[in-house]
């Protein structure tokens, strides 16, 4: 007669415990250093166990390649390990895993033995996952506050910071790394890997680094060496895919992903990369933020310094693989210990998943100690040169003659690396973090970290003459036409002619030239001490036709003293803003019960759109659905559209819109909820 009739793994009760209970209720999601337990079922004729000894085997690998006995006492230190206690038909078996055990997907058996070791009856093989624990002080990534981990890890909205340096955009993120199978999905993302793919037992091993499995997500991420999640793209041409722009989550991306044997999802720009990546690491538990550096330099000969070289009618003449300067960049730090560096770099490290350099001989990066970036450590690994770089390169102006002489014409230190950002953890509004990775611009200590980094202290600007430019603009709202001012000032004490050229250009944010917009070339006298003001006007008839899908123009400004020879140059860019969506929702948002919502938005374009589409998702909410419009959306139009559906989990929960049309690309809005188990009688007296 069968003695052991099964075994209740107690998702509930476990899942609660772990804080996994939003992953899943029907599947075991377990933290690693924290004990779990199940309840082994019997039949009423199970002799005492003193007969009889109780073993469990765990396996782990797809093809579960490592086998762990697990011991009944505790003296096996860092080693899995259970407790058992007998009640009524059953025992409730307590396991206790290692704080660095590896995280993955585990089967468990429970085995019954004869008092000599012979096997009497075994269970039929169980499934459970084990993931990173951040609140378990002996995990490599704990975190010691309640209300980091709440962001970092549970929280399932976030904000990504777009923009220029001086004109901050927010484009709101579902993560939604607790909606249905994104936990199996990350854990394929891993079992694509080169290496598990060549060598899965020793990957497996490995799967107890955090630095390990973050070095691999950012690798896999990008799909540009492996089976990779998102292939990336910037020239615009996006009709074989989806538009960087149009994606508002995460979800939808793992999922075609995986639904598509890992074929590689079309088309991801940085942001996308970074969404993705904080979306796996945070469900695999470990503390993940993302991160915006605006002004970031991206330097492909290893000097140090982004280099512009223009010639005498201000056309870019760089040639080969250009340093830019990126309006912004995103990526992500993820918190743990660093055991294989010298004490002092634990914390925050900088992963980036965008496919930029090689790392290794494959396009990844990271994990950097955000520590050794700020005291100029470049010798610690992984890529702190590179990252150094992205936030301390010096910027360098070049005119090239037509004779092919190069002059210099300014050196700065200051422009790149500004406005580092992030979501704080105490609402949605921006945290500025650029202290964390330099130390003040102009500052001793710079200049030693600089020093200690190898790279010589940029020299300073040198005399601008007696001429010197300043450019102011309006705002920038695209569909609109707006002034961009250039201010010429004579700081001599004699009048001066001088030729005045101005470009206006669509870039993409990453620096990419997608066509010029205007050019005026003035010649003026400005008068000693005085200033001379120059107008531009941008015009959507000019700027419409060639604007980039992240609406950015760059300004640059050219000037040649006639009396002196002497040329001085300026830049600015552009971000404009869009007239966003906006939400109604009807009726009270509570679990499984039909919402509805009605969302608006008003052509702001001076020219009619077509082919609109809303798509609209939300963790917790709705799964992402697609609404199209029907004809052409005149200037000025509004247009409504109404969809219902049914929240799925309770907890303040957010909406997420995206229009995209022929013309308008990609505008976004949000909308916020609070998401009740049940119905709640407005009049009924609390219980006490």
């Amino acid at each position: 007669i069968a003695l052991l009739s099964g075994v209740d793994l107690q998702c509930y009760e476990n899942n609660h415990a772990h804080r996994t209970e939003e992953m899943d209720m029907e599947q075991l999601l377990v933290r690693r250093g924290q004990p779990f337990s199940v309840v082994l079922q019997c039949t009423d004729h199970i002799p005492r166990l003193p007969d009889h000894q109780l073993n469990l085997i765990l396996h782990l690998g797809k093809n579960n390649e490592v086998v762990l006995k697990v011991s009944d006492s505790e003296q096996d230190h860092g080693k899995w390990w259970f407790s058992q206690r007998n009640a009524q038909g059953e025992v409730m078996l307590t396991l206790h895993s290692p704080a660095d055990a590896p995280v993955g997907l585990y089967s468990m058996t429970v085995v019954l033995l004869s008092a000599d070791g012979q096997l009497l009856e075994q269970t039929k093989s169980q499934t459970f996952y084990l993931l990173f624990n951040p609140w378990c002080k002996d995990d490599s990534v704990y975190l010691p506050s309640e209300e980091l981990l709440q962001e970092y890890i549970l929280n399932e909205n976030g904000i990504l910071y777009q923009g220029s340096w001086d004109d901050i955009t927010t484009v709101p993120w579902n993560f939604g790394q607790f909606e249905k199978d994104v936990v199996d999905i990350c854990f394929e993302v891993l079992d694509n890997s080169p290496a598990a793919l060549k060598n899965s037992e020793m990957d497996i091993a490995n799967r107890g680094s955090p630095v390990y499995v973050s070095r691999t997500i950012t690798a896999m991420v990008n799909a540009n060496d492996d089976r990779g999640v998102v292939s990336g793209r910037w020239d615009g041409e996006y009709s074989d895919g989806v538009a960087p722009t149009r994606w508002t989550g995460s979800v939808p991306i793992l999922r075609r992903w995986s639904e598509g044997g890992g074929q590689r999802v079309r088309y991801g720009q940085c942001w996308v990369f970074t969404g993705v990546a904080c979306t796996v690491l945070r469900c695999l538990g470990i503390p993940t933020r993302c991160i915006t550096n605006y002004s970031s330099a991206h330097n492909t000969d290893a000097n140090i310094s982004v280099d512009y070289l223009f010639n005498d009618q201000l056309e870019n003449v760089s040639e080969g693989r250009k340093d830019s300067i990126w309006n912004y960049h995103c990526w992500v730090e993820s918190w743990m210990k660093r055991d294989d560096l010298p004490e002092g770099f634990d914390g925050w490290q900088v992963l980036d998943p965008t496919p930029l350099e090689r790392s290794d001989g494959v396009f990844c990066c990271g994990p950097c100690p955000v520590h050794a970036v700020k005291e100029g450590e470049v010798g610690l690994k992984y890529d702190t040169p590179f990252v150094f770089s992205e936030v301390n390169a010096d910027l360098i102006f070049w005119i090239v003659h037509p004779d092919g002489e190069r002059i210099q014409v300014s050196q700065n230190s200051k422009v790149i690396g500004r406005n580092i950002s992030t979501k704080s953890v105490y609402g949605d509004f921006r945290e500025d973090i650029t202290a964390n990775y330099k130390h003040p611009e102009g500052s001793m200590k710079e200049r030693e970290v600089y020093k200690k980094a190898g790279r010589q202290v940029g020299q300073k600007n040198k005399d601008p003459g007696q001429l010197e430019l300043f450019i102011k603009h309006a705002p920038a709202i695209h569909g609109t036409d707006f002034d961009v001012i250039i201010e010429v000032y004579n700081s001599g004490r004699e009048d001066t002619d001088a030729q005045l050229t101005v470009t206006s250009n669509a870039i993409t944010y990453n620096s990419i030239h997608r066509g010029e917009c205007q050019r005026k070339t003035t010649s003026l006298t400005v008068q000693a001490h005085k200033a001379h003001e120059e107008v531009l006007r941008l015009q959507y008839d000019h700027y419409g036709a060639c604007v980039s899908e992240h609406h950015m123009i760059r300004v640059t400004v050219m000037n040649c003293s006639i009396n002196t020879s002497t040329v001085s140059l300026a830049l600015v860019l552009l971000s404009m803003t869009d007239i966003c969506s906006t939400f109604q929702i009807i009726g009270k948002a509570i679990v499984s019960h039909k919402l509805t919502a009605h969302i608006s938005f008003t052509n702001p374009l001076p020219v009619s759109l077509q082919g609109g589409v809303f798509t609209v998702e939300g963790a917790g909410l709705t799964e992402a659905i697609e609404i199209k419009t029907h004809g052409k959306i005149e200037p000025g139009q509004a247009v409504t559209v109404k969809f219902s559906f049914k929240p799925t989990r309770a907890g303040l929960r957010k909406l997420l819109v995206d229009f995209d049309s022929d013309r308008l690309r990609d505008v976004k809005g949000e909308a916020t909820v609070i998401v009740r188990t049940k119905m709640q009688n407005r009049n009924a007296v609390p219980e006490i």
